[in-house]
């Protein structure tokens, strides 16, 4: 975790609380559209092996994964970027999210999950016909 030298100001931190870590809107796009190509899943399910960690939306059945990503949080390569102030501190924040995501994606893999990860600028149709294929090809 970053050290507390840079930390961000108390009204940063204060701000970073208010941003939603679920049910944002490209979760619920994708969500919508996987419903409406007629797939059933479960919401925020527990990493096996790290309890606090969730699956964003799960098919625990075929063992199907999905994480949508914020460009921000996890260092998305087209639309991610350090903040100028407190560089440092974030880049080492950014850099411990995608490890941890990277630690999630082996996890799951060892525990005969398939993983998809998306961005959340992909186009929620394209993310259900992704997802789609994985799930019905588990069965």
């Amino acid at each position: 975790m970053p050290d507390g030298r840079d930390r961000p100001t108390p009204a940063v931190t204060a701000l970073m609380r208010r941003f939603r870590s679920r049910d944002t809107l490209p979760e619920v796009e994708v969500r919508r559209a996987l419903h409406a190509s007629g797939l059933r899943f479960r919401l925020h399910t527990a990493v096996p092996e790290h309890p606090r960690r969730t699956i964003d939306v799960a098919f625990p059945r075929q063992k199907v994964a999905v994480f949508i990503d914020g460009c921000y949080w996890h260092a998305c390569p087209e639309h991610g970027k350090v903040p100028a102030r407190n560089a440092g501190w974030w880049a080492e924040k950014l850099r411990r999210n995608v490890e941890r995501d990277m630690e999630t994606n082996v996890t799951l893999r060892r525990n005969g999950w398939t993983v998809i990860r998306v961005w959340e600028h992909e186009h929620p149709a394209a993310v259900a016909e992704q997802v789609g294929r994985a799930v019905r090809g588990a069965k």
